[in-house]
């Protein structure tokens, strides 16, 4: 991405929004016979962003109204998506009905906001269409019983890039979003999936989740210790989220997996493993490896390494144990992060090849 110095990061609009925001032009030509363009709504924060149409369709019985989701800045996988809603006059006294089309996924696991059998539209953007269809029906003398039906054309395959199918959500993405709106780089989605990976774990009884930097340290923790699926939570740089999650949420066990260079930020106190936002201290590195006896000199080397990989190398060639002890240390902040929550932890550091470099107690 490039933009200007000194400009700000554009933000954008949820899945969420747009899904009500289709809902409301749909609606309004269902009961009017024609579509606003633009179409405005309220979001739950009182703003009003308004949003053009891309797709306009009007039957006797049914309308279809979609809109390009538009994440800003913003690094989502669902930026450009076409967001979709076909709405039609329920039976009297159902309410709203939500369906899922194509591209929306349905949930089969327990442990999301939702049960098992209902598309994977996330509760705050129920209310959000709900809302959406109680104004217009107040507007123009309708009622709010509606059969809506939301599809992302391509959501399936995008979904394949999200944490969905482990989630147990299965055809397709979900539609999310609390507030309405995306912040650049604020990374909720990510961290809301955690989340929801730690519920799902919940719901199916398990005793035993590993919290995973990247792909190499989730396969290999997978391998070491004989993990489902379902037990694997993709981390990433947010080690803070996933632990303040089981503070909240505790499971028995918790297994923290990753290279070295990432398990060293936790061990040194960082919550946000991000490279652009906290960065491996190798003098801090090369102090430990002194505290193991490690000599002068390798510790010097250690010192003036271009890598933390680099500094790994060097103790493991003088038969440091680096590794270890920087799991330890890595152990001992997830553990002041619970704060006495009842989680077992543990730490399993690995190298690019999956090979353990380091483990700790636990």
């Amino acid at each position: 991405m490039v933009r200007r110095p000194g400009t700000a990061l554009r933000r954008g609009w949820t899945t969420g929004a747009c899904a009500a925001a289709a809902s409301k032009a749909a609606y309004t030509a269902l009961l009017s016979r024609s579509f606003p363009d633009p179409v405005t709504i309220t979001l739950p924060g009182g703003e009003t962003p308004a949003f053009a149409l891309a797709r306009e369709e009007l039957r006797d019985d049914r309308a279809c109204a979609a809109i390009v989701k538009d994440a800003g800045d913003d690094p989502d996988v669902t930026h450009g998506a076409l967001i979709v809603a076909t709405l039609q006059k329920g039976a009297a006294g159902s309410g709203v009905v939500f369906r899922a089309g194509e591209g929306v996924g349905t949930i089969t696991k327990p442990g999301l906001p939702l049960p098992p059998g209902e598309p994977a539209i996330n509760p705050k953007p129920r209310e959000m269409i709900r809302a959406a269809i109680a104004e217009v029906a107040r507007a123009l003398g309708g009622t709010e019983d509606v059969d809506v039906e939301i599809a992302v054309p391509g959501g399936e395959a995008i979904a394949r890039k999200t944490w969905n199918p482990r989630l147990g959500i299965v055809g397709g993405i979900s539609i999310l979003g609390t507030t309405g709106v995306v912040i650049p780089y604020s990374c909720s989605a990510w961290i809301h999936s955690i989340q929801r990976g730690v519920d799902v774990a919940r719901a199916a009884g398990l005793s035993h989740v590993a919290g995973s930097t990247g792909s190499t340290s989730e396969r290999a923790v997978q391998g070491l210790l004989k993990l489902p699926d379902t037990a694997l939570l993709d981390m990433g740089d947010f080690a803070g989220g996933l632990l303040k999650y089981l503070r909240r949420h505790p499971l028995p066990r918790l297994t923290i997996a990753g290279g070295f260079g990432k398990i060293a930020k936790l061990a040194q106190g960082h919550l946000d493993l991000h490279s652009g936002r906290s960065q491996v201290d190798r003098k801090w590195v090369a102090e430990r490896m002194r505290e193991l006896g490690a000599d002068d000199w390798i510790v010097a080397k250690a010192e003036a390494a271009n890598s933390a990989l680099e500094a790994l190398e060097l103790a493991r060639a003088c038969d440091c144990p680096i590794g270890d002890l920087i799991a330890s240390r890595a152990r001992a902040v997830a553990l002041g992060v619970l704060e006495g929550a009842p989680v077992a932890v543990d730490v399993a550091i690995f190298d690019r090849n999956g090979v353990l470099v380091g483990k700790s107690d636990g």
